[in-house]
């Protein structure tokens, strides 16, 4: 939580025990500022540490307090704002660790990694000891309250965005995963021996996705922010939905339309231990074309998964489950995976999102077609 918004919570606590000076000590020793300057910082909810006093030996005066407050000035390096920017952080929820509370380009990484931001011991400051909150109560039993890190702060803003500013559709299609799983079987230990990687059934709708995309440009694009110009990609970059305690994270595999199965096979594992560990780079999980989101591993029926924009469309994988179905005139029992394509109406038509669909369909349902 930012400085300003922990003595904003405290000082709300303390004022009823007339002890507001005695946290401002606490916090704001060793800075040189005026009581007026004090009292309006308190007021405001801003920290001290961040506004920069024109007096004698750098002291803080009201003036100085208000300027900042009016034009909000935040200390942070170049690199730092292009890349809050470029992921759509709001800098305001950022600790800074540099000089004089500047944020830094490790600050913003730290916060798109949902990393603790430590604050160096040289200018730490101890916090008030509070007294341990115990879960509120209400008639049916205790209510805790959770709050949300800043890779789920992330999360939130980025999927609201996307849910309220794109009209969307959805098509379910069910796919016969029978020829698949079969030709899994039968080149599993030649991948692995080759590349020390497990293919999964993901790499092998991933594969299916890739090429159909590269025949459906209008599922595999992005809209401008003005809504005059749509951009149709001719190669793909495929993002795989990882999800983490910590939150969801989407690495991206660059160039994927132009990989085999196997270097696939070892991208994904590889972008997806990066994930894992935290150790995504920015770089990793920018300039998405299409994203594929698969639940299947926990058993899930079907779902809708919401686009990751700038994507004009994303694919849930759901879990392949044995059923009844119909085979020339017999009920056989099959392998049946439900996949839901969630694309944005802007710049896709259901009929094109249909399309799409039945192109993957007989791609995953005769496999052997992507690996010629």
């Amino acid at each position: 939580m930012a400085v300003e918004g922990i003595i904003s919570n405290i000082g709300r606590e303390m004022e009823e025990r007339d002890d507001l000076k005695e946290v401002e000590k606490t916090y704001y020793s060793g800075i040189r500022a005026t009581p007026a300057a004090r009292a309006y910082a308190r007021e405001k909810g801003i920290d001290l540490t961040r506004v920069a006093g024109t007096g004698a030996k750098g002291r803080i005066h009201k003036e100085d307090v208000v300027n900042y407050k009016l034009h909000d000035k935040i200390k942070i390096s170049p690199l730092a704002e292009r890349i809050a920017e470029v992921e759509g952080i709001n800098i305001k929820s950022i600790v800074g660790t540099g000089p004089k509370g500047k944020i830094m380009k490790e600050d913003v990484l730290a916060l798109i990694n949902g990393l603790k931001q430590e604050v160096p011991k040289a200018e730490a400051k101890p916090a008030p000891k509070q007294e341990e909150k115990l879960p509120n109560e209400n008639k049916w039993g205790p209510v805790e309250t959770v709050p949300m890190s800043p890779m789920r702060k992330v999360i939130s803003k980025r999927m609201s965005e996307s849910y309220f500013s794109a009209p969307t559709f959805v098509v379910n299609v069910e796919v016969d995963m029978a020829e698949l799983l079969a030709l899994r079987k039968k080149v599993l230990d030649t991948i692995l021996a080759e590349t020390g990687k497990k293919a999964t059934v993901t790499d092998f709708v991933s594969l299916a996705v890739i090429k159909s995309l590269m025949k459906h440009p209008y599922v595999n694009a992005s809209l401008s922010k003005d809504e005059k110009e749509m951009y149709l990609h001719h190669y793909v970059n495929l993002s795989i939905a990882v999800g983490m305690d910590s939150g969801l994270v989407v690495p991206v595999i660059k160039g994927a339309d132009k990989m085999s199965l196997k270097e696939l096979v070892v991208a994904s594992k590889e972008i997806t231990t990066k994930a894992l560990e935290g150790r995504l780079k920015p770089d990793e999980m920018a300039d998405s074309t299409f994203t594929i989101s698969n639940l299947g591993m926990y058993g899930v029926h079907s779902f809708v998964p919401i686009i990751n924009q700038p994507n004009t469309a994303i694919l849930g994988v759901s879990a392949t489950q044995e059923k009844p179905v119909v085979r020339n005139g017999e009920i056989v029992v099959r392998p049946i995976m439900m996949l839901t394509l969630t694309a944005d109406h802007r710049v896709v038509d259901g009929l094109e999102g249909a399309k799409f669909m039945k192109t993957l369909k007989e791609a995953i349902e005769n496999p052997i077609s992507l690996l010629i």
